[in-house]
């Protein structure tokens, strides 16, 4: 049995709750990172739903990336979409690969991606702005 094959990126057996209410929008953008070697990478991709805390893309193009891989996602600029999260409408937000799609079986690689958008919900920022103790 070949372990490398088998052990890579497997997906979670257990579904990972959602943290955010999802909107079922398509909207083009692009994911940047760095594999192993340190080169950049980067993947035209088109969202299928997103949140203010996480989304998923499907890629345009075979990509493959790794799960929990730190990646870079910025919506392209000549999109117009008042629906998307203001985190998404502001540049580039880092986010981590949580969940590999499927395969596609023509090219062996994953139809999309989920990814956890690495900033702090407004929601919880909000509830959190009490002011801080301060020793004398």
């Amino acid at each position: 049995m070949n372990l490398s094959a088998a052990t890579r990126h497997t997906v979670p057996a257990v579904p990972q709750p959602r943290r955010g209410d999802r909107k079922k929008l398509r909207v083009p953008g692009r994911l940047t990172w760095r594999d192993a070697s340190g080169t950049l990478r980067f993947v035209s991709v088109m969202t299928r739903d997103v949140s203010d805390v996480d989304a998923f893309v499907e890629c345009q193009v075979p990509a493959s990336i790794p799960l929990y891989r730190l990646v870079h996602f910025q919506i392209e600029r000549t999109c117009d979409s008042h629906d998307l999260p203001p985190v998404l409408q502001q540049g580039k937000v880092l986010a981590g690969v949580y969940r590999v799609g499927r395969y596609k079986p023509p090219t062996g690689t994953p139809k999309g991606y989920a990814r956890r958008l690495l900033v702090e919900p407004q929601r919880a920022a909000a509830a959190n702005r009490e002011p801080l103790a301060v020793a004398n």
